[in-house]
């Protein structure tokens, strides 16, 4: 094994163009990249490349590293992931064998962050339920509209929870001084909150005090269904619900059930199920803007995700910390 000029593998999908010839460049400054198309199968590799390299980096689609494929890999210690979970990609083997994990969700975060910003300042601006009245002109107002005040001022925008997405929304609200923010997150302490600049309160406390609810909580067991009938129902006439997260988070039965009555707006991005059917009546509401989990990097913004998992590979060589390390422990909390 070599840390100066480690060797590097890539594993994705096959026939997914994720890695441009500039992030081979990229690459190949912090390392030797053995092979020119990405691994899809761990089957099809060839055993001496595979005990050749010190790094796997991988991408959406990377195959799962478990105890047979480390066998065939006995130099092994760094698995970088240029995309956000790696819940599908790694077993109890890698820690045990003492490799790093690290992963891209940091860089991810930030388009997702982005993006909420934007529905965030679109939804309390009223811009998206206007747009299809300016479509069909003999359209009448919105109802939802007329029982929320139009405007980005003396709104409360409530997080259900400070993950990494949800703590740089903090960030990117910042700017907005009257757009204050209310927190549910039970790993966060009164303390934390206070240095993040938000407020910590109950969940069915930041449902009846918010006009926008925005989702950024892991989906784990316990989250499922978590914003259910009593948390919606506890919204205020008019609010929007943002969903950026994981559609099982909320409970769609109770969301529609809302949505058709008109009392609420929302603005999903992921859905339960994923996709909805074509029939589902969240795709004719007009209170309802959907779009196809694409809040998450797309297009150039892949590119950040390579390049943060580049500066991992460049971390581990020089013996540095990781910028983002994934452990045992931290897994079971993560998206």
């Amino acid at each position: 094994m070599s840390r100066e000029h480690p060797k590097i593998v890539l594993a994705h999908w096959d026939g997914m163009e994720l890695v441009r010839p500039a992030d081979i460049e990229r690459i190949n400054t912090v390392g030797t990249l053995l092979n020119s198309e990405p691994i899809a199968a761990w089957a099809d590799a060839p055993d001496e490349l595979l005990a050749e390299a010190d790094v796997v980096l991988g991408h959406w689609g990377c195959p799962p590293l478990d105890a047979a494929l480390l066998d065939r890999m006995p130099n092994l210690a760094l698995f970088t992931y240029a995309a956000g979970t790696v819940k599908g990609c790694v077993s109890d083997e890698l820690w045990a064998r003492d490799i790093r994990v690290t992963s891209g969700s940091d860089a991810n975060a930030e388009p997702v962050a982005e993006f909420t910003l934007a529905a965030i300042l679109f939804a309390n601006k009223d811009v998206f339920w206007r747009r299809d009245q300016q479509r069909d002109l003999s359209a009448a107002d919105d109802e939802v509209a007329a029982t929320a005040p139009v405007g980005n001022y003396d709104k409360t925008i409530g997080l259900v929870s400070a993950s990494l997405v949800g703590r740089r929304v903090i960030e990117l609200l910042h700017p907005f001084p009257r757009l204050p923010i209310t927190l549910y997150d039970p790993f966060v302490s009164d303390a934390e909150a206070t240095a993040l600049g938000v407020r910590k309160v109950e969940l069915d406390e930041l449902c009846a005090t918010c006009d926008i609810l925005s989702i950024h909580a892991p989906l784990l067991p316990e989250t499922v269904g978590m914003i259910g009938s009593e948390q919606l129902s506890a919204l205020r006439d008019g609010a929007t619900v943002i969903n950026t997260a994981r559609g099982p988070i909320i409970d769609h039965d109770a969301l529609t059930a809302e949505l058709e009555s008109g009392r609420l707006r929302a603005v999903l991005d992921v859905t339960d199920p994923e996709p909805l059917p074509v029939d589902h009546p969240l795709r004719r509401l007009p209170n309802v803007y959907l779009t196809p989990h694409l809040a998450g990097s797309q297009g150039t913004e892949i590119t950040r995700m390579i390049e943060w998992a580049t500066d991992e590979i460049g971390r581990w060589s020089a013996g540095e910390p990781a910028r983002n390390e994934v452990t045992r422990e931290r897994l079971d909390r993560m998206a």
